[in-house]
């Protein structure tokens, strides 16, 4: 129980590597708010932890939009007094070679994946800051490091993402929060899931393990980087890649 009695937010929970992280957080005890724009789906997965006995919570946003964002923080802290965990899992794709890219799939993917997790954490840091303690976990991704072919607007934004979580790590550690970000490889979501088996099949012969990651993998990264066994780690990019970097 290594997060018992802690609040956690994590968004894009509804599917996915963060449904498999909300599944883990609550296992460990945590209160799970699950953030997300699709509601059938958030709906669905709030009523199944439920009837397991969980304490969960789903609240339909959209992390592009910072009046929506902050009106979700200022509800999840109304409701338990408190926010002790921040995971932006939230993203998506709109892959194209460069020369094809339009606006529109740039302007997309930044305003989720970028200026979300810059909505949701500023929004969040505030109650961290009030309390004097917080977790902050942002997925960057093995394309923000090294980047990837057809992914000009995802590689930008994860990039971007471990510049924040280092900046954010040094203002906000002597207020007592941690900020991490964790850098998965190819993972076994229904993004992935819908590449053309050629590509998955050469990614997992690049990937040392010889396999593509599975959701519980970064789900269990984002647990550590949550639980006080990390509280002294910050500024970190943690990478849960099989090998592929090296």
């Amino acid at each position: 129980m290594r997060l018992q009695g802690k609040v956690a937010i994590i968004t894009g929970s509804a599917n996915g590597i963060g449904r498999a992280a909300t599944k883990r957080f609550l296992e460990e005890g945590a209160k799970v708010v699950i953030a997300d724009i699709q509601k059938e789906a958030g709906k669905e997965l709030e009523k199944q932890f439920k009837d397991q006995g969980y304490e969960v919570l789903f609240y339909q946003v959209n992390v592009a939009n910072k009046e929506e964002v902050e009106k979700m923080v200022e509800k999840v802290k109304e409701i338990y007094g408190k926010i002790d965990i921040l995971v932006n899992n939230a993203g998506i794709t709109r892959d194209a070679m460069l020369v094809k890219m339009t606006e529109e799939q740039f302007d997309e993917v930044i305003n989720v994946n970028l200026k979300g997790v810059f909505y949701c954490t500023q929004a969040v840091a505030k109650v961290m800051v009030e309390q004097g303690y917080g977790k902050i976990i942002n997925t960057s991704s093995v394309s923000g490091v090294y980047g990837n072919i057809g992914q000009t607007n995802y590689a930008a934004a994860k990039a971007a993402i471990i510049g924040m979580t280092k900046t954010w790590a040094k203002e906000l550690g002597k207020k007592g929060i941690n900020v991490n970000a964790v850098a998965p490889g190819f993972t076994k979501t229904a993004m992935v899931e819908k590449m053309p088996e050629k590509i998955l099949n050469y990614m997992e012969s690049i990937t040392s393990l010889k396999r593509i990651g599975q959701p519980e993998d970064i789900a269990n990264a984002y647990l550590f980087l949550a639980s006080d066994e990390s509280n002294y780690i910050t500024g970190h990019v943690l990478h849960v890649d099989g090998g592929i970097m090296m």
